[in-house]
């Protein structure tokens, strides 16, 4: 469970702009529980019966637990509070993203596994709310560019229901609370591009900075391929018969090849570095003519493998990482400053307003 509590601790630095990804929250299609699911919590064992008879021990009876105001004060943010309940639905999408990244549904009884976590979660929850309020004050999101995301979110479902198990996969109550979580991304996303896009670096600190830290671009040999699958040697080698008589390698790929996860790109595989992929198929991508569809057998089938770029080793060109550099010039920059208007934030929390784990009360 610390290691599922560090997750939930690093996930939701959401207002970090080191962790903004720019792509408001859409909820997954519901997936089964896997063996990563945290393990429950192991059973108090039960006490040895007593020996005393039953009419000299009276039975007692556990006080009912008083329910939780959930319009309790948690957190002070600037000028505004944080109630518990608001607290409650970010802490149960928080616990839902990291279930979701282990391949597991949200669940209530998973909720619990994640107690250990409040409190440090109502410190980084408070500073996302400042920064949201930051977010604010300076970016102007419509209502109707929150409403397009929301419509374009359930387009990916075929019908309500399914809609509906995947909100609740997701930790989202409803559609009410989607939409919410939709606004305050597109607040703060458009909030840190904003200080981004005023950010300026010149050649030479571009230059400087690839120089210091050129070990940083060393990349590996690759080769860029598209491969069509097949059962036969005579399959294979009818297709290398259809492309050499300008058949479109796409289309055939998306027809014929076996290889589901590339067959919908047109055969398409990226560019591979070396031990990627099995020897067969490694050794030709590495050393056959370029732009020459060969024919090779592996564990899997035959393939009809075309390298379309090969680059080799070493450090890549300034020309080509340069870009990468301002991005990340711009993010170190904007989070400083971001830090900068935190700073200006009054914020305090309140943890012993939480409720006490069921464990400890």
């Amino acid at each position: 469970m610390q290691k599922s509590f560090l997750t939930l601790a690093l996930l939701l630095g959401g207002a970090a702009l080191a962790q903004s990804t720019g792509t408001p929250a859409t909820p997954a299609t519901q997936t089964p529980a896997s063996q990563t699911q945290p393990a429950a919590p192991a059973q108090t064992p039960a006490a040895p019966a007593s020996t005393t008879p039953a009419s000299t021990t009276p039975a007692t009876t556990a006080p009912a637990q008083t329910p939780a105001d959930p319009q309790t004060v948690v957190a002070r943010v600037g000028t505004e509070t944080v109630t518990l309940g608001e607290y409650e639905r970010a802490f149960r999408l928080a616990v839902a993203r990291v279930l979701n990244s282990q391949g597991i549904p949200y669940s209530e009884e998973a909720l619990g596994q994640f107690a250990g976590a409040r409190t440090e979660f109502l410190t980084q929850y408070a500073r996302d709310r400042a920064v949201y309020q930051l977010a604010r004050r300076g970016t102007a999101v419509t209502a109707a560019q929150v409403d397009a995301q929301l419509v374009e979110t359930q387009k990916g479902f075929g019908s309500d229901a399914d809609f509906g198990e995947a909100l609740a996969a997701n930790g989202f109550a409803n559609a009410a609370e989607l939409r919410a979580d939709i606004e305050r991304e597109l607040v703060v996303d458009a909030y840190l591009e904003g200080i981004k896009s005023r950010l300026r670096f010149g050649d030479a600190l571009v230059a400087s900075f690839y120089q210091l830290n050129r070990s940083a671009f060393a990349q590996p040999a690759q080769a860029c391929v598209r491969h069509i699958l097949v059962a036969t040697q005579a399959e294979g080698q009818t297709i290398l018969r259809d492309l050499t008589a300008g058949g479109d390698f796409a289309a055939i790929a998306r027809e014929k090849s076996q290889d589901p996860g590339s067959a919908a790109e047109g055969g398409d595989l990226g560019c591979i570095s070396p031990g990627e992929t099995v020897e067969p198929f490694d050794r030709t991508s590495f050393a056959a003519p370029l732009n020459q569809p060969q024919l090779v057998q592996s564990e899997y089938g035959w393939h009809v493998l075309v390298v379309t770029r090969r680059t080799q080793a070493g450090v890549a060109p300034l020309t080509e990482v340069a870009p990468v550099i301002r991005e990340q010039l711009a993010r170190d920059a904007a989070q400083k400053y971001l830090d900068s208007q935190l700073a200006r934030v009054t914020i305090s929390t309140v943890p012993a307003a939480l409720p006490a784990p069921a464990s400890s009360r």
